[in-house]
């Protein structure tokens, strides 16, 4: 297939995450990185989504898309569900990076903590498990944490220290439950640094996987 595998991203350092993801898992596909930081500020700015992000966020998509891409995997949770508007749009495959994540959730346990850094990712994240425990008939108990002090590192380049902010707040605050979701892309690589014994989700892996699986069998 010529047509690419379109990745919506908020932030430049997801497009390189998903560039290594690319260059491991499937080197055959063919991606097209779009970034627009401006749709995650104007979400930050208004406290999550406001009706003007709905046509932004479509406008990015479907120029991706009409410029030859056959499917597009949006990489940030808190523009989830404007990216699930756009299917009504098109035809073509439009995929959250945190669908599988938010199933496979589910499947594990009933008591799921959602941890984000940023306010408006907590929302969209805890719907779109909900949404997951729904389909299943599956009754859990969600509960949030957010590390906001951990962003700031992120917003100045220190991932080591956005990294660090991460693990000493859940290790200290996260307990008593089956799972826990790390709500954003960009906080993957705190999962592997973390000590608690709970399982640790987290969505660039699971969701790209999803995407390229939609995109073969196109």
């Amino acid at each position: 297939m010529d047509r690419k595998l379109a990745l919506l991203h908020t932030a430049a350092s997801n497009a390189s995450v998903f560039a290594k993801l690319g260059a491991e898992i499937a080197p055959d596909v063919p991606l097209q990185h779009v970034v627009d930081d401006g749709l995650l500020a104007e979400a930050r700015a208004n406290g999550g989504i406001t009706p003007d992000l709905n046509p932004r966020v479509a406008t990015a998509a479907l120029n991706a898309l009409d410029g030859g891409a056959a499917a597009l995997l949006c990489t940030c949770s808190s523009i989830g569900p404007c990216a699930e508007v756009i299917r009504s749009f098109t035809d073509h495959p439009i995929l959250r990076v945190d669908d599988h994540m938010a199933n496979e959730a589910v499947k594990i346990g009933s008591r799921i903590i959602v941890a984000a850094t940023l306010q408006t990712t907590l929302t969209p994240t805890k719907e779109i498990v909900e949404r997951s425990a729904q389909a299943v008939g599956k009754e859990i108990e969600l509960a949030d944490i957010l590390c906001d002090k951990a962003w700031r590192a992120f917003e100045a380049g220190d991932t080591e220290g956005y990294e660090a902010e991460i693990v000493r707040v859940l290790d200290s605050a996260a307990s008593d439950a089956d799972v826990i979701v790390l709500a954003q892309a960009s906080m993957a690589g705190a999962a592997e640094k973390l000590e608690s014994e709970i399982p640790v989700l987290t969505s660039p892996r699971s969701g790209f996987e999803a995407a390229v699986k939609v995109y073969k069998s196109l």
